[in-house]
C-alpha cells in the first residue's frame, strides 16, 4: 500500500484514479478468492448481459417487419396478412420488450449480492482501519466528516459496480451491435452518422461534466461541513445550554446550509444545460437518419419498416447513450467518493507493531521510563528527558501544573504516540517491540472525562471483558459502588445511558468506568486526573473505590488534585517537560519546593470554599427567621 506520512494534509494528493484504476483495485472484491458462489454470479450475470442485448437490438426487427406485414396488408395482399403475420409479429415485438425486461432483472438480481458483497467487506475494512489509524490522525479529523466518507464510499462502490458492470459495458456492446446492423440493412453512411453523433454526444458530455465535477465538489465539501457542525453542536448540546448559544449554533449551521443550498443550484442548473445540449445532439443525428432512411425509401432501396427500423433502433438507443451521459456522471463522482475512502485505506498508522512483535509478558508489572523524549509538533518539546520507575504493586503519582506533559505519560505509555527518544519499558520489555493488542490488554485506564458508548449499563460494564459472565458483571460493579444505584433503576442493567452517557451523573460514569476497569482485570492502572471533574463528596467516595481498585497494583496516577495522591508512594513533579521534585507527600512539604507551593495554594481555595459554603449556611437560618417575622 502507499505509505503516507501522519502529518501529511489530507487533500495533499492532487491526482484522482481513472475508472481502470479504481476498478483494478475493486476487481478482487467483485471477484472474491474463495467465493465461488460469487463467482457463479459474476458470470451468469454476464451471460445475461448478452443475451439479453442480442434481444434488445433483435426487437426492432419485429417492429419492421410487423410494419412491412401491414403495409402489404394495407396495399392489398392477401388478407392472411392482415390477421396473421402482423399480429403475430405484434405479439412476438411485445415479447421481445418482455424478455428483455425479465433478463435485465435476473441480471441485476443476481449481480447485487456480489456488489453489496464488495460494498460490505470494503466498508468494513475502511471501519477496522480507522481504528488502526494513530490518535493523531483522529485529532485532526472530525468525525462527522469520516463518518460521511465512509457513507459516500459505500455508496460510491455499489453505484461503480453496478454503473460499470450493468450499464457501462453493455451499452458498448449495444452500441457496437447497432452499427454493426445498421451498416448490413443499410449502407455505412448510417453508421457513420450515428458514430460522429455519438462522438459529439460524448464530448460534449465529457466538457460539461467535468465543468460540474467542480459545483458537485464544492456542493459535497459543504454538505461535509453542515453535517460536522450539526454533530458537532448537538454531542455538546450541554454547552450551548450552558452559554445560550441556540442561535449562534443555529446561525453557524444556516451558514454551511446555504453554501450548501448555493452549490446544489448550480448543480441542478448546470444539469439542465448539460441535459439540453445532448438532447439537440441526439435530435440532429436522429433526424438525419431519418432524413436519409426516408431518401432511400422513395428511391425505391428501402421499405416503410426500413424507416421504422432506423428510428426503432435510435430510440432505444438513445435510452442507453442518455444513460451514458449520467453514467459517466455518476462514476466520476463514485470515483471521487470511493477514492475518499481509499485515501483512507492507503494511510499507514503512525504507529505499527515491528515485524516479529512478540507478546507482552507482565510479570511483576513494573513500569520503567527511560529518557523519554517527545513533542507533538517539531517546534515545541513536551517532555524532555523524563526518567522514572513504578516498581510492582506500588503506586506512582504524577502531579504539576497544566501543561507539564501529565497526560502525555498515559498516552505514550499506551502508545498512542511514540518517544522521539528513549524508550518506555514493563519488566524490562521495550513497549515499541511487543503487539499493541498485548500492551493495551496489560493496562487499565480510568481517564478525566468517561465517555460511555450509547447503549445500556450493562454493555458498558461488560465492554471491558466481553466474554465475562452476568455475575462477573455485577461483582465489577459492586466492588466500583455502582451495583445500588444499577438495582435502584427500573430497567437494572438494560437502563441506556444516552448519547456519550450524558443521562449519567459525573460520578456515575466515573463508576461504570471503574467497574470496567476492574473488570478488565489489568495488572497495570492509569489513573488519569480520574477525580478532578467531580464535586469533593463525590470524589472522596471515588477514591475510596480507586483505592480498592489500585491494591495489589502498579498504578500510575496523573492528577491535578494534591489531595488525591498524598499515600501514593511517591509523588513526581513534572514542569515544563522535566522531573523538578520527587518523593513522599511529607518529605516534599517539607523541602518547601514546587509541591508545597502547589499544596498551598490548593488548601487555601479549598479553606476559602468551605468559609464561603459556611457563611452560607449560616445567613440561611437568619434569612428564615427575618422572613418569619
Amino acid at each position: 500500500m502507499l505509505a503516507v506520512s501522519p502529518t501529511t494534509p489530507a487533500d495533499a494528493r492532487p491526482e484522482r484514479p481513472g475508472l481502470v484504476a479504481t476498478f483494478h483495485k475493486l476487481w478482487p472484491y467483485l471477484w472474491p478468492h474463495g467465493r465461488a458462489d460469487l463467482q457463479r454470479r459474476v458470470f451468469y450475470a454476464f451471460g445475461l448481459l448478452m443475451v439479453a442485448k442480442l434481444v434488445t437490438v433483435w426487437m426492432p426487427f419485429t417492429f419492421k417487419w410487423a410494419t412491412d406485414a401491414l403495409v402489404a396488408a394495407v396495399e392489398g395482399r392477401p388478407a392472411v396478412g392482415l390477421w396473421g403475420a402482423p399480429i403475430a409479429l405484434t405479439v412476438l415485438y411485445g415479447l421481445a420488450r418482455i424478455l428483455t425486461a425479465l433478463l435485465t432483472q435476473v441480471r441485476d438480481g443476481l449481480f447485487a449480492k456480489v456488489a453489496m458483497h464488495a460494498v460490505r467487506q470494503l466498508a468494513l475494512q475502511t471501519f477496522e482501519h480507522m481504528h488502526r489509524l494513530s490518535l493523531r490522525f483522529h485529532l485532526e479529523r472530525k468525525t462527522g466528516g469520516l463518518t460521511r466518507v465512509l457513507e459516500r464510499g459505500r455508496n460510491g462502490i455499489e453505484e461503480l459496480s453496478r454503473l460499470f458492470v450493468l450499464q457501462l459495458i453493455p451499452t458498448i456492446l449495444e452500441f457496437v451491435l447497432v452499427l454493426g446492423i445498421l451498416t448490413w440493412q443499410f449502407d455505412w453512411v448510417y453508421a457513420a452518422v450515428v458514430l460522429v453523433m455519438v462522438a459529439l454526444y460524448l464530448g460534449y458530455t465529457y466538457q460539461a461534466t467535468e465543468w460540474r465535477i467542480a459545483i458537485r465538489k464544492r456542493m459535497n465539501e459543504s454538505d461535509t461541513d453542515a453535517n460536522t457542525k450539526a454533530v458537532d453542536s448537538l454531542l455538546n448540546y450541554e454547552t450551548v445550554k450552558y452559554f445560550g448559544a441556540e442561535g449562534r449554533e443555529t446561525a453557524r449551521y444556516d451558514r454551511s446550509m446555504e453554501k450548501y443550498e448555493r452549490a446544489s443550484t448550480q448543480t441542478y442548473t448546470s444539469l439542465a444545460v448539460l441535459n439540453s445540449g445532448q438532447a439537440v445532439i441526439f435530435t440532429i443525428g436522429m433526424t438525419i437518419l431519418m432524413a436519409l432512411a426516408a431518401r432511400d425509401i422513395m428511391a425505391g432501396r428501402a421499405t416503410i419498416g426500413g424507416f421504422v427500423l432506423v428510428n426503432a433502433m435510435l430510440v432505444q438507443l438513445y435510452i442507453p447513450l442518455n444513460f451514458m451521459g449520467m453514467l459517466y456522471r455518476e462514476i466520476k463522482q463514485a470515483l471521487i467518493d470511493i477514492d475518499d475512502m481509499f485515501r483512507i485505506l492507503e494511510r499507514s498508522p503512525e504507529i505499527e507493531d515491528p515485524p516479529g512483535a512478540k507478546p507482552l509478558v507482565v510479570t511483576d508489572g513494573v513500569v520503567r521510563f527511560e529518557d523519554v523524549h517527545f513533542a507533538y509538533v517539531p517546534e515545541r518539546e513536551i517532555l524532555k528527558g523524563v526518567s522514572f520507575e513504578v516498581p510492582a504493586g506500588k503506586t506512582i503519582a504524577i502531579v504539576g501544573p497544566s501543561g507539564a506533559g501529565k497526560s502525555t505519560i498515559s498516552r505514550l505509555l499506551f502508545r498512542f504516540y511514540e518517544p522521539s527518544r528513549g524508550r518506555i519499558l514493563i519488566d524490562g520489555q521495550d513497549i515499541a517491540a511487543v503487539t499493541q493488542t498485548s500492551l493495551r490488554a496489560a493496562i487499565g485506564m480510568v481517564p478525566q472525562d468517561t465517555v460511555l458508548f450509547n447503549d445500556t449499563i450493562g454493555y458498558n460494564v461488560q465492554y471491558g471483558r466481553w466474554e465475562a459472565s452476568n455475575d462477573d458483571v455485577r461483582e465489577a460493579a459492586r466492588l466500583a459502588q455502582i451495583d445500588r444505584f444499577i438495582a435502584s433503576l427500573p430497567e437494572g442493567y438494560e437502563t441506556s445511558v444516552g448519547e456519550r452517557g450524558l443521562k449519567l451523573s459525573g460520578g456515575e460514569k466515573q463508576r461504570v468506568a471503574i467497574a470496567r476497569t476492574i473488570l478488565k482485570g489489568p495488572p497495570i492502572l492509569v489513573l488519569d486526573e480520574a477525580t478532578s471533574a467531580l464535586d469533593s463528596f463525590t470524589e472522596r467516595e471515588i477514591q475510596d473505590a480507586l483505592d480498592r481498585v489500585s491494591r495489589g497494583r502498579t498504578t500510575l496516577v496523573i492528577a491535578h488534585r494534591l489531595s488525591t495522591v498524598i499515600g501514593a508512594d511517591e509523588i513526581i513533579v513534572l514542569d515544563k517537560g522535566v522531573i523538578v521534585e520527587r518523593g513522599t507527600h511529607a518529605a516534599l512539604l517539607a523541602r518547601g519546593g514546587v509541591y508545597a507551593a502547589m499544596w498551598n495554594r490548593q488548601r487555601q481555595a479549598q479553606e476559602a470554599r468551605e468559609a464561603l459554603k459556611r457563611a452560607e449556611e449560616d445567613e440561611e437560618p437568619s434569612m428564615r427567621v427575618s422572613l418569619a417575622s
